[in-house]
């Protein structure tokens, strides 16, 4: 069980988030629209994800899972097939990927509520079509954190003005622990919701800010590509898939809700070299329409 009282399903969602128009990365020059959806209340857990590893490599997507279903092109690519580890072993050595922050545990034990990292773009997409959803898109996922069109700086934010941060509301700069910033340690992870209530965006999703970066469906462009978003998704192929959210590495600017990251699609280091491949939730997108 997991949330700030160990009493919630670790696989439950925020309320449903409705939809509506808000200004992606809170700049008036990128407007988007987003039809309703819902979204993971956590980060994927260990336990959660260890299901997913149990029934490997049974759980790899077939041709066009996880699709957005008003996206073209967006669900699974056989061709990417190859990017995936080849068996259950594989993708256990695969999560073991830094002995100083990997959260996972070939048994199960005390990480179990803890986010699980490590994994590669691939590896998200698939966890996320095998368990009946799919990436969140990048717009949809800021709209999520934002508060759609409150525009909230972070998304506990009361107020477009409200830019209040601390380890009250997030798992940030490597102070969880409550040893300072210039000590990172393992113990800078917390389980996920460990900040809810004081944390959570408007429609109930915790750690939408800090904790683990958290994969999206988009590739990373900068600026946004031009033309209307209306339910949009850059699926024009560049060499970074985008990131969002920072992690307990990262100060709290890489945690507002403009900000954005990238990395490469097959990386799944902790925190090199932009918050990287710790996930995700929504990779802990999981999302249903």
């Amino acid at each position: 069980m997991c949330g700030p009282d160990s009493n919630e399903s670790c696989c439950a969602t925020g309320e449903a988030v409705p939809g509506g128009t808000f200004n992606r990365s809170n700049d008036a020059a990128y407007p988007a629209t987003v039809s309703g959806f819902l979204l993971d209340r956590f980060e994927v857990t260990v336990g959660r994800f260890r299901k997913f590893v149990e029934a490997y490599p049974g759980s790899k997507p077939a041709a066009e899972a996880g699709t957005h279903p008003l996206i073209e092109g967006s669900g699974w690519n056989e061709a990417w097939n190859s990017n995936l580890p080849v068996d259950a072993a594989a993708l256990k050595t695969a999560l073991k990927c830094d002995s100083r922050y990997q959260t996972w545990t070939d048994a199960a034990g005390d990480h179990e509520r803890l986010p699980v990292n490590c994994l590669s773009w691939y590896v998200a997409f698939a966890f996320c079509a095998w368990d009946g959803g799919r990436l969140a898109t990048e717009a949809e996922w800021n709209y999520a954190a934002a508060g759609g069109d409150e525009q909230r700086p972070y998304p506990w934010s009361e107020s477009a003005r409200n830019d209040i941060i601390d380890t009250d509301h997030a798992v940030y700069n490597c102070a969880a622990d409550g040893s300072g910033s210039d000590s990172c340690a393992f113990s800078d992870i917390h389980a996920v919701g460990s900040r809810s209530q004081e944390g959570d965006g408007k429609w109930g999703q915790a750690d939408l800010a800090g904790n683990m970066w958290e994969w999206v469906l988009d590739w990373y462009a900068s600026p946004y590509p031009a033309g209307i978003c209306n339910n949009c998704a850059n699926t024009t192929s560049t060499s970074t898939r985008v990131v969002r959210g920072g992690s307990f590495h990262y100060a709290a600017s890489s945690l507002l809700s403009s900000a954005r990251n990238l990395e490469t699609e097959g990386a799944g280091g902790i925190d090199e070299p932009h918050g990287g491949a710790p996930q995700r939730r929504r990779f802990t997108g999981l999302l249903h329409s």
